[in-house]
């Protein structure tokens, strides 16, 4: 017989993911905040990986560990199905957050330091080759057998990819 393991809640797992997040920003280890907290990294592990729940006050002390509001950890997170997103606020004062697939991204450790590292680069026309090479390596992973196939846009990168048509 085989047992079911529990899965982790998805807003413990979207919590636990933004304490990594921010934890990684701040080049903190997971020992070093466990020291800062009274916990072992293991717990911190099992936070961020969302296997343990974080209750409200451990998530205060985090908040402050870390240098942000409490808020900080729930923004982007699932919507419950309890509450219809319509009634969840009042018209006109709800704001669009990021689609759910960039806080899944920064929420990694390649994504957070791409990000940080892609944030430093001042030269814009450096800034716009790189974002020209991941798209087009992107594209190369989604067609292979294509490397080398001039995209749509006529200079190795296709912008189909951004929902406005320009890269950031």
């Amino acid at each position: 017989m085989i047992k079911d393991k529990k899965v982790p809640n998805p807003i413990d797992r979207h919590v636990g993911s933004r304490v990594r997040m921010r934890r990684v920003m701040l080049g903190m280890s997971q020992e070093k905040l466990g020291e800062s907290l009274g916990l072992t990294f293991q717990q911190v592990q099992k936070y961020e990986k969302g296997t343990n729940r974080i209750g409200a006050s451990r998530l205060q002390q985090i908040s402050r560990t870390l240098d942000v509001p409490p808020a900080f950890f729930f923004e982007g997170a699932p919507m419950l199905d309890a509450v219809p997103r319509e009634e969840a606020a009042p018209a006109g004062v709800a704001e669009d957050s990021s689609p759910s697939y960039v806080s899944d991204f920064l929420s990694t450790s390649e994504g957070l330091h791409l990000n940080m590292a892609f944030a430093r680069i001042q030269d814009p026309k450096v800034r716009k080759r790189i974002i020209d090479l991941v798209i087009a390596l992107a594209e190369t992973e989604e067609h292979p057998g294509t490397a080398g196939a001039e995209a749509p846009n006529g200079n190795g990168a296709s912008r189909g990819h951004f929902p406005d048509g320009k890269p950031g």
